[in-house]
């Protein structure tokens, strides 16, 4: 199955996941730009299970928008597993879901460095019983391939988090 169609597949199987839990989902995302947000919404009736997404690119839409402390980010940097953690707590804290994923990461060609190199992507899923998963990636690509595969990666955390 390609790309597409697994993202395709995935989103069709959170919405039944999350509508057959009565729960809505909310995303907070930075390097896929609103890529999972969209993915979800392609799926007809995801209203009943979708709430909202966050796009924060930059440093200041995290601390504005999710409450991310301005101490992580520095000490850390936004490509962080604590910085996706407080990103995936913030879009659950500032909406009615009931789960939520974060991604924040590098799709290049620039932006990279030797300990944190383009198609390094870190996820958190957080539900509202206080269960969450963290997880680190590094995908190969392009731009456009890194931002695919976290978006399929985001769909099926959400997914292994509800199951």
């Amino acid at each position: 199955m390609g790309l597409e169609a697994e993202i395709i597949r995935l989103s069709q199987e959170l919405g039944e996941a999350l509508a057959g839990r009565g729960w809505m989902a909310a995303t907070a995302e930075s390097c896929t730009g609103g890529g999972v947000a969209t993915a979800i919404t392609e799926v007809a009736g995801s209203s009943g299970w979708f709430d909202r997404g966050f796009v924060t690119y930059t440093n200041e839409a995290k601390q504005q928008m999710l409450g991310v402390s301005i101490d992580n980010l520095l000490r850390h940097g936004a490509v962080s597993e604590v910085v996706v953690l407080e990103m995936a707590r913030g879009a659950l804290a500032r909406s009615d879901a009931a789960i939520s994923v974060a991604i924040s990461g590098i799709a290049g060609p620039g932006g990279g460095s030797d300990d944190k190199p383009v198609g390094t992507v870190w996820f958190a899923w957080v539900d509202k019983s206080g269960r969450h998963h963290s997880l680190l990636a590094r995908f190969d690509g392009d731009r456009q391939q890194v931002r695919r595969q976290a978006v399929r990666q985001a769909l099926s955390g959400l997914l292994a988090l509800l199951r």
